[in-house]
């Protein structure tokens, strides 16, 4: 049977009918994508592909039959977009959209992922609440002060046209010539949760490049939670009349907000009611502590104090930061597990827990591994 050298180690997948064995320098076989010649009804010894010594590739007795990268190409494609403008950075996010498994996009994912330079802040609420037009107002002090933002918008896609408005966009005022800040509209394709599919790849991708990237939900109402798997740190925003506090404590919404917010401020008595029914939900859903705003973007009241309380979550930027770190490895996790589930099911995630191959270990990026799980119960499914 004609396989591949498609970043397959497998040593540690013990679910497949047949033992084959590839070199540990699996990026660099992906790469190449050299197809081999090998009887997979029969166990393929070290002696038969083993590793080069610290060069990669694989060999057969000798001669390698498939060559190693001579550059990394994921870290050179990563820096080409860091300077590529919002172009680059448009033609990299279509290609994640468009296609998540090509070994060039796996690749520069991965990269950023293992490159992490700024800080992703999620924003959701109800419809109508007025996140956009936040939003706006916060990139606009954000640049003010010489902080780069990228912006993943995220709009519910139609059950009957299957297509989206994308409007969120349009309450961004951003200035076109400016690269320091760039706006990604997300169709949700009917994803339930608040969020599309894609928008984990797409905040990794763009947290490599940006000082803050602001991911808004569509509108949600009171369980959908998704964004807190993306998101380091989460922006929960209500608006004057959306119900009292019986409503705020039946939502699970209410579980996962960092800071929250009352928008549209300027309506005075209703706002401040508000106010008190949020922080009461709040401080019963989360034994309090979550810091409540007052803002109003029209009038840029209190959006000062929110972008401060926002930047103060990370007062040493994002690297070295311990609780962060193990935030996003589980929200790594989180992906893994949803990306291998929506392949192929409980069944595939059954075989990849019992190889304990959904435990991705903390130096690994989550795209490739999932890759090549997936590749694994395509072979194993379809012996």
């Amino acid at each position: 049977m004609r396989r591949k050298c498609s970043k397959v180690v497998g040593t540690y997948l013990r679910f497949f009918p047949v033992q084959m064995r590839f070199c540990s320098n699996a990026a660099s076989c992906a790469e190449c994508q050299q197809a081999l010649d090998l009887d997979i009804s029969n166990d393929v010894s070290p002696s038969r592909i083993k590793n080069a010594c610290g060069g990669g590739g694989i060999y057969d007795h000798g001669t390698m039959i498939c060559a190693p990268s001579q550059q990394p190409e994921s870290a050179t494609a990563l820096d080409a977009l860091k300077h590529g403008g919002k172009r680059a950075i448009a033609d990299a996010l279509a290609r994640v959209e468009c296609a998540p498994d090509a070994s060039a996009t796996v690749a520069l994912v991965d990269a950023a992922y293992l490159a992490p330079h700024g800080a992703v802040i999620g924003f959701t609420g109800p419809p109508g609440v007025g996140k956009s037009t936040l939003i706006d107002a916060l990139i606009k002090r954000w640049r003010a002060a010489g902080v780069t933002v990228g912006v993943i918008a995220v709009d519910p896609s139609s059950r009957t046209t299957h297509g989206a408005l994308l409007g969120d966009r349009i309450r961004m005022r951003t200035d076109p010539a400016d690269d320091g800040v760039f706006v990604r509209s997300l169709a949700s394709r009917g994803a339930l949760g608040g969020l599309a599919e894609l928008a984990f790849p797409a905040a990794v991708l763009m947290r490599a490049l940006f000082d803050r990237v602001v991911v808004e939900t569509v509108g949600v109402g009171q369980s959908e939670a998704d964004i807190s798997a993306v998101a380091d740190s989460v922006v929960l925003c209500v608006q004057p009349g959306s119900g009292d506090a019986l409503q705020f404590m039946k939502a699970g919404i209410m579980e996962i907000p960092d800071l929250a917010a009352v928008t549209k401020a300027d309506m005075g008595a209703s706002a401040r009611r508000a106010l008190a029914d949020l922080k009461g939900a709040l401080g019963l859903a989360s034994s309090g502590g979550i810091p409540c705003h007052m803002v109003s973007a029209t009038k840029d009241e209190g959006v000062g104090e929110l972008l401060a309380a926002i930047d103060a979550r990370f007062p040493g930027g994002t690297e070295n930061n311990c609780e962060l770190a193990t935030r996003r490895h589980a929200q790594a996790e989180s992906w893994l597990r949803l990306a291998v589930g929506q392949r192929f099911g409980e069944a595939g995630l059954a075989a990849a827990e019992t190889a304990s191959a959904m435990n991705l270990p903390l130096d690994v990026a989550p795209f490739g591994h999932a890759r090549d799980i997936m590749q694994r119960l395509t072979i194993a499914f379809d012996a």
